[in-house]
């Protein structure tokens, strides 16, 4: 489990995520302007990188470690089809006692190192009874059912304003950029809702009837946290999750989370080549630059 410590102050946080950055760019020439936050069970993603490196987590400096399954704790930086990326083989949770902007704070990082656009991705449980295990969801908005933000308390201007604009947190264009990569390889993409809860327990079918209320197709303890840090600094974000279990309240069976991380890994195929796919297309910005939206 993390250690508990007293909240630190805006101007320290970023302080620290900038030792961090400067910590990984000393390890590497590569300049990465696209990261990766790679969830349960699909991390093997960044171990096909092209003259990557590997760095655990815990040997950066201010770094939070994960101690989840499914996910390796380590950051990889290599190549896609020659354009340089930065990989997250697993990431943190509030779950694990961590606070939202310990788990955001990777996402700092990235923004320091001067990257400017992310893919999120990771495993969650299909609410929409349409879907079927494995499928494959672009997030096209979200519902914040932590408790917590990585945004509460005081702001620091460099990170980003006081009051972020959350009317398009999931970048449009790059919506219909991983679109027309899936149509071109004949995969099959559809956009959902996604619902961010605190966890660890999954959920009751009461619960499932109550989000599919909502407005929900899908459900992690993931993703809005980075996405919040991610849109207060100006990075772009696509996030796409598998779905490894179906929440159908009237079917609802017992789920382990080492069947989640393997219906999580028979998915990676067709993830990866998406992914790739995006990176390759151009979307994500001209790497070789480091302007933002």
């Amino acid at each position: 489990m993390p250690n508990r410590k007293p909240k630190q102050s805006a101007s320290s946080e970023f302080l620290q995520a900038n030792k961090a950055a400067k910590f990984i760019l000393a390890k590497t020439k590569l300049r990465p302007r696209i990261a990766l936050v790679l969830g349960s069970g699909l991390g093997g993603f960044a171990d096909e990188f092209e003259n990557a490196i590997k760095i655990p987590y815990a040997k950066i400096p201010h770094f939070p470690q994960s101690t989840a399954i499914g996910h390796a704790g380590q950051l990889v930086l290599g190549k896609i089809g020659g354009i340089a990326v930065a990989g997250m083989q697993g990431r943190v949770h509030l779950y694990e006692g961590y606070s939202a902007r310990e788990v955001a704070f990777p996402i700092r990082v990235f923004g320091r190192m001067g990257v400017r656009a992310v893919i999120l991705t990771n495993a969650a449980g299909g609410i929409n009874l349409k879907y079927q295990q494995g499928a494959l969801v672009l997030i096209k908005d979200h519902i914040n059912l932590q408790g917590d933000n990585p945004l509460v308390g005081p702001n620091d201007d460099r990170f980003g304003v006081r009051f972020p604009d959350m009317s398009q947190p999931y970048d449009r264009a790059l919506i219909a950029a991983a679109q027309k990569v899936a149509r071109e390889q004949g995969a099959r993409l559809v956009q959902g809702v996604f619902v961010g809860v605190a966890g660890p327990n999954l959920e009751t079918a009461a619960e499932y009837r109550f989000l599919r209320q909502l407005g929900a197709d899908v459900i992690s303890m993931s993703i809005v946290p980075e996405t919040l840090a991610a849109v207060h600094g100006g990075l772009r974000v696509l996030a796409i999750v598998v779905v490894t279990d179906l929440c159908i309240p009237d079917r609802l069976e017992p789920v382990r989370i080492e069947s989640v991380v393997a219906a999580a890994g028979r998915a990676t195929p067709a993830l990866d080549r998406l992914i790739q796919g995006i990176v390759a297309s151009g979307s994500l910005g001209d790497p070789g630059k480091s302007g933002g939206r």
